[in-house]
């Protein structure tokens, strides 16, 4: 008995650890497939890099659509992620998703967006290394927006006004345009949730 016993508590264990091998490295190849997608409809709606002919900022995205790309010069020179429109599991198992309703690239109000930390390509895991004045960079149809990192911070997940038009004052009225990132925390743990916040430094308008 003790034999039988012993031995199926090593099968389960196998099987434990393969599971979480597949969480940690299995999921990411779903999202390696879907984000050559979007970034190719990012890049056939910005114009293939060249100006398109009636490029202007867009008033509602759709769900499941691309919205930018993000880079983050700070986590390296291949670091890039097309925002996906939404949050919900099925959107953010594709990379970075935007909150619907929140500010959109360079606007004024609050672009949020909310990415894993240690599934799915883990796009944010690595962004408690940012550092205040380090860019976050959005390319947009219209524009590429610069924001700057101004401050990060810990927060239990109850606590939304993180994602208010302005960051910390809900039902103020906000003034400028800010970015904040959003994941959990600490990794491999949904306790709590990592939060970067940046404001919008310049703005390169595609034509140029």
């Amino acid at each position: 008995m003790l034999r039988t016993v012993g031995e199926l508590s090593i099968t389960a264990g196998l099987i434990l650890m393969l599971f979480c091998a597949y969480l940690l490295w299995g999921t990411g190849a779903y999202t390696d497939r879907q984000q050559p997608l979007l970034q190719q409809e990012l890049a056939r709606e910005m114009g293939g890099g060249e100006q398109p002919a009636q490029a202007r900022p867009l008033r509602r995205i759709n769900l499941g659509k691309a919205v930018a790309l993000l880079r983050i010069p700070r986590l390296g020179g291949d670091y890039k992620y097309a925002v996906i429109e939404g949050v919900t599991p099925e959107h953010l198992m594709k990379g970075p998703g935007h909150y619907p309703g929140t500010a959109l690239p360079g606007q004024i109000g609050n672009f949020v967006v909310s990415g894993h930390r240690t599934t799915y390509g883990a796009p944010f895991n690595e962004i408690d290394k940012l550092h205040r004045g380090d860019e976050i960079v959005v390319d947009a149809r219209e524009a590429r927006y610069t924001y700057r990192v101004t401050r990060q911070h810990v927060v239990q997940p109850t606590e939304l006004d993180v994602v208010a038009p302005v960051p910390g004052k809900p039902g103020r009225r906000p003034a400028k345009a800010v970015i904040t990132l959003t994941t959990c925390h600490p990794e491999y743990s949904a306790a709590q949730r990592l939060i970067v916040h940046g404001v919008l430094d310049r703005t390169e308008p595609r034509e140029d």
